[in-house]
């Protein structure tokens, strides 16, 4: 990983509200670039953009000729002192970060009412898909449905909140939907907020790249199984999350990311301290 994509990952995405944490953006990073590394190209879309964080972790990775599409309801509050709504918040997080935000790209409404057309006519077959969108039954299996519509062969979907308790509906979306399509679809890896598949076909060599991503190596890799389908987990421990929190806030920043550089020694040492 480059200098500046450790600085993107580590200290400009900080600066965007949002949820996802740096092993599942490693994850992210690792998977985007196997795929560009074997030509495998396409599409890259978002459901649940909420201030854009992920969604421009989606653009970094992104080659440039491809296109990535985000689908929210944009429905939050604005804020009481007149600031930026979460659309217009969005678009300018993204000229900050120096992007440039096409707003064809980015779909606001029910992503359940989607059809695949609204997905392929602006970005063609998608080879990464991210849902974090509506966390009850019914959002998660019409999300997974429209994603798996639309991905490409080697297509990624990605589920996030998958065994959060707080979201119980989520865990039965997703192994129902993998139950239903378990014949071409299958998990291949797992962390502790996000659940990713692809096609059976694909399953070792995106398992193979999250194995030797050199920037995956801080997080123990233990080998699980999901439905029928062998999974690497990937753990983060306790520690670690707490001393990059605690350095984070401290406004230690800029050295944050050297909490993820060190190897867990032993799995066995990493899982017990959950």
């Amino acid at each position: 990983m480059t200098i500046k994509d450790r600085r993107f990952i580590f200290q400009e995405l900080r600066s965007v509200e949002g949820y996802i944490d740096p092993p599942d953006a490693l994850v992210f990073k690792a998977l985007l670039q196997a795929q560009t590394k074997s030509a495998l190209s396409g599409g890259i879309a978002e459901i649940g953009v909420y201030y854009g964080r992920s969604y421009f972790l989606l653009r970094k990775f992104a080659q440039s000729q491809e296109k990535v599409l985000g689908v929210d309801l944009f429905d939050l509050d604005p804020p009481q002192d007149g600031s930026l709504d979460q659309y217009e918040r969005l678009m300018e997080n993204g000229r900050r970060l120096g992007f440039t935000m096409d707003r064809d790209l980015i779909i606001k409404g029910d992503s359940t009412r989607l059809t695949p057309d609204d997905i392929t006519s602006r970005i063609g077959p998608t080879r990464f898909f991210s849902i974090d969108g509506g966390h009850h039954l019914h959002h998660v299996l019409a999300d997974a449905k429209l994603a798996m519509e639309v991905i490409a062969p080697h297509g990624i979907i990605v589920f996030d909140d998958t065994f959060n308790p707080a979201w119980p509906e989520v865990t039965v979306g997703v192994a129902d939907f993998l139950r239903t399509h378990g014949h071409s679809l299958v998990c291949f890896g797992m962390t502790k907020y996000k659940t990713y598949v692809c096609h059976r076909e694909f399953h070792s060599i995106y398992a193979q790249a999250i194995a030797i991503d050199p920037d995956l190596q801080a997080l123990a890799h233990v080998e699980t199984q999901f439905l029928g389908a062998k999974v690497v987990r990937l753990h983060n421990p306790m520690r670690r999350r707490v001393m990059y929190e605690l350095m984070v806030r401290s406004g230690l920043g800029g050295f944050s990311e050297r909490i993820y550089r060190s190897k867990v020694k032993q799995v066995k040492e990493g899982v017990a301290s959950t």
